[in-house]
């Protein structure tokens, strides 16, 4: 089975492995996908990552963090970006997630990043997802 968005497919599998309260979530490894697991554990919204298996066969093992109620830290990972609609920010117009209490990340020119930190080095580009 091809998956038309990969990026896609692994936010889904995030977003239903906290709904189900699973502790680890696997998907196939990319470098973009590295990149926006790297921001999500720098964020404080997943606990740890690693990268296992052979190279060309790599899969990302993601796990999962939880709260003291055992509710997930995630309460939202929306992609923005979609390969039918691509969605551009300049770093003067960069939306803010919820008031700034969300985290959106941003492929730019000088790697994925932050929307706050796009902003901060002047820096525009396309918007991936934003997770809350």
């Amino acid at each position: 089975m091809s998956v038309s968005d990969p990026i896609a497919d692994m936010l889904t599998k995030i977003r239903n492995g906290a709904a189900a309260g699973k502790e680890v979530v696997k998907v196939p490894a990319s470098n973009l996908k590295l990149e926006i697991v790297r921001i999500l554990k720098s964020e404080g919204y997943i606990r740890s990552y690693v990268k296992i298996g052979q190279p060309g066969l790599e899969t990302l093992e993601i796990t999962l963090k939880y709260d003291e109620a055992e509710r997930s830290v995630i309460h939202g990972l929306e992609r923005r970006s979609k390969s039918g609609r691509r969605q551009y920010s300049g770093y003067q117009s960069m939306p803010r997630v919820f008031n700034g209490f969300g985290t959106l990340i941003v492929s730019t020119s000088k790697g994925v990043t932050t929307g706050k930190q796009a902003a901060d080095n002047k820096v525009g580009g396309e918007i991936i997802c934003s997770v809350w």
